[in-house]
């Protein structure tokens, strides 16, 4: 893993909050936008410089990475994010993280899991539930149609996860207005969701995180756009 020096993480850093400034701008000047940074190809040591330039949300796509870094770092005030897809059997190890946010609630089963071993705890847990939104056999989480009949499911039947809304992955395509589509899909559903408690809209990765704040991201996921190298 490339240890990058602090003047390129600084200038990688100042682009993409110059670019996230820019897009919430157009869509209004009180539009706020979380930036994660996704850490799973990177460095402890970038981490650390980019949280002495002022960045505090880190997110990883396993468990054992999380526990691994949260644990190196453990001095850091860092907010740490699930961001990949929780397998069943590392559910007691993610429990016993404290993640500030679980983003990738995909399934019924897992729900029901999770907030079994959340009551044996005697935990909550605050979690994102995952939409397909583009509707790809490749991506797991809720297909539009069914997400907001999930998620009020969830919410009844699992009182130790705590729903704050939902994540979605734009469409893997070279298509803009396809990608577009998919990011507008899951922000309709995130819009009717706020009547039940939902504040978090978490959109858009290092290729697409422009597009979908305009289209109504209120957090964005980037890694590679932050650890590139000139």
């Amino acid at each position: 893993m490339q240890i990058l020096d602090k003047e390129q993480l600084r200038k990688n850093l100042d682009e993409v909050i110059w670019n996230i400034e820019r897009a919430r701008i157009s869509v209004s000047e009180h539009h706020i936008v979380k930036l994660v940074t996704v850490a799973k190809y990177t460095a402890i040591e970038n981490i650390h410089t980019l949280y002495e330039l002022g960045q505090r949300a880190f997110g990883e796509n396993q468990v054992q990475q999380l526990k691994e870094r949260m644990l190196t770092l453990k001095e850091l005030p860092l907010e740490w994010h699930m961001i990949g897809t929780l397998q069943k059997n590392k559910i007691n190890n993610l429990i016993d993280l404290h993640p500030s946010l679980m983003q990738s609630l995909d399934s019924i089963d897992l729900a029901a899991e999770l907030n079994k071993k959340l009551e044996a705890k005697a935990q909550t847990m605050h979690c994102l539930l995952q939409v397909n939104s583009a509707n790809e056999k490749t991506k797991s989480g809720f297909l539009a149609q069914h997400a907001i009949d999930a998620y009020q499911q969830i919410k009844e039947s699992c009182p130790h996860i705590a729903l704050k809304g939902i994540m979605s992955i734009g469409a893997h395509s070279e298509d803009k207005k396809v990608i577009q589509k998919s990011f507008e899909t899951a922000y309709h559903i995130y819009d009717a969701l706020k009547k039940e408690g939902a504040t978090v809209c978490s959109m858009g990765m290092s290729g697409d995180y422009e597009l979908a704040i305009e289209c109504g991201s209120n957090l964005v996921r980037v890694g590679s756009a932050l650890f590139k190298s000139q």
